[in-house]
């Protein structure tokens, strides 16, 4: 397999083959925003259940929420958005083009060559205006992450639910930040969707909380088939941890331009509570039974980026294979990712074949995304199911009239097996449940 795919490759077969469109590319497109095709918003989809089911429904001590995108403005206030958040800003004097000073390698315009300002402090936060006025006082933003709606709703999830800590509040949503250079295809835009917990601790157990979940969080891309030689954990140095961080580490993927943030977990000790009592002037404290104290927990924050999983995923996944005298362009997803499970391929358009083909479709669709596809050879139809990732492929031959089976044949190996189809649906399952539980093939190629 290659270890490293270039990014134009991604990017071309992200568009042929309908995972990522440019956001109003009739129009031009608009810069770093992007729209997820019929085969992207699928992988999209399974990303994030992937994620729900091992952080949410898979354990105890989690639950989940979806906070609103708007949120009253003193909460950015609070965080130290409104103050802080933001980036060094440099604009060129003869182009005009503007571009984040800490990305910048040179001292001149990477466009034109021409002289930099100096740097000022450019907020990255989307401002918009709630009400028929623009005034000042009806001022909202569009949230740039959302950590703050777990954080402010700490006391209604604490009562309604009644858990004890060690307990988590996990989030997925759309957030915001008007980044000043964007770049890389999906890696950082303007309009992104992120996966993450605030995971309520004890003071005093925070740091093993903290190894705990660095650990929960690396092992995941692993189980669902990402490469280890691919994957690092980097340490925040002092001078780099955010105001709020006791510690953190980054999980870091190689990408075609080299190792960068895939997720960070930060301990952010009890700041974000601390400072919400301030600013709103309730108490968002917790009652210890044991010690009849009222404490104020520490929290360890795992964020990830939906699609910054999506480009690691879809880039691990890619492969080009040899294949008589052309390539086989594989995408080797782990079964819970890929945007089809099952692939239903009549070997001709011959009416028979059709109807038993479209009858054993519509029993499959219940159970799995499944795909129906009649155009070509059958040659080609595999390699086209190779190049999304559907991990296995049903053909409906002439035999199949008479013996009523059907060919299976595995994405990894090429291997085909036949099947009785009243038993296809029980196969199938065991066939795709046994890559959801490991690493390993569908079966073996011996």
């Amino acid at each position: 397999m290659s270890t490293k795919v270039e990014m134009e490759k991604i990017v071309s077969l992200s568009r042929r083959r309908g995972f990522i469109f440019p956001s109003s590319e009739i129009y031009g497109g608009l810069s770093s925003c992007w729209d997820y095709g019929p085969l992207g918003v699928e992988l999209k989809r399974n990303v994030k259940q992937a994620w729900w089911q091992a952080m949410v429904q898979e354990r105890d001590d989690m639950v989940g929420l979806d906070a609103s995108i708007l949120m009253h403005p003193q909460v950015w206030i609070a965080s130290g958005h409104v103050a802080g958040f933001s980036d060094p800003l440099v604009e060129c004097r003869s182009c005009h083009q503007r571009w984040r000073s800490t990305d910048l390698k040179v001292t001149v315009c990477p466009a034109c060559g021409g002289e930099l300002t100096e740097p000022r402090q450019f907020n990255l936060m989307f401002k918009t205006f709630m009400g028929p006025t623009e005034a000042d006082a009806d001022v909202v933003y569009l949230r740039p992450e959302t950590a703050q709606g777990m954080f402010v709703n700490f006391e209604n999830v604490l009562n309604t639910t009644r858990k004890r800590l060690p307990f988590g509040i996990a989030q997925t949503g759309k957030s915001f930040r008007n980044e000043i250079t964007t770049g890389n295809f999906i890696f950082r835009s303007r309009e992104f969707e992120q996966m993450e917990i605030e995971f309520f601790v004890k003071p005093g157990t925070d740091k093993r909380w903290f190894e705990h979940w660095v650990n929960e969080r690396f092992n995941w891309y692993l189980k669902l088939g990402m490469k280890k030689e691919h994957l690092r954990l980097r340490q925040h140095a002092k001078d780099e941890l955010a105001h709020y961080a006791r510690d953190c580490y980054d999980i870091e993927y190689l990408f075609p331009m080299g190792w960068s943030e895939l997720e960070g977990i930060a301990n952010r000790g009890d700041f974000d509570l601390v400072q919400h009592t301030k600013f709103s002037g309730k108490s968002l404290d917790y009652f210890d039974e044991e010690t009849k104290e009222r404490i104020v927990p520490y929290i360890i924050e795992p964020s990830a980026g939906v699609d910054r999983s999506f480009l690691a995923f879809l880039l691990d996944a890619y492969d080009e294979e040899p294949d008589k005298n052309e390539t086989r362009t594989v995408l080797h997803f782990h079964a819970a990712l890929a945007p089809y499970k099952v692939a239903v391929l009549p070997l001709s358009k011959r009416e028979q074949l059709v109807t038993q083909a479209k009858k054993i479709y519509a029993d499959l669709r219940p159970l799995w995304m499944t795909d129906y596809d009649d155009t070509q050879s059958i040659g080609r139809r595999y390699r086209r199911q190779d190049e999304i990732g559907t991990p296995l492929c049903v053909t409906i031959d002439f035999q199949s009239l008479e013996d009523n089976q059907v060919t299976i044949r595995a994405r990894d190996t090429m291997e085909q097996i036949r099947v009785p189809i009243n038993e296809l649906k029980t196969i199938l399952s065991a066939k795709l449940s046994g890559e959801l539980l490991s690493n390993q093939p569908l079966w073996s190629a011996k």
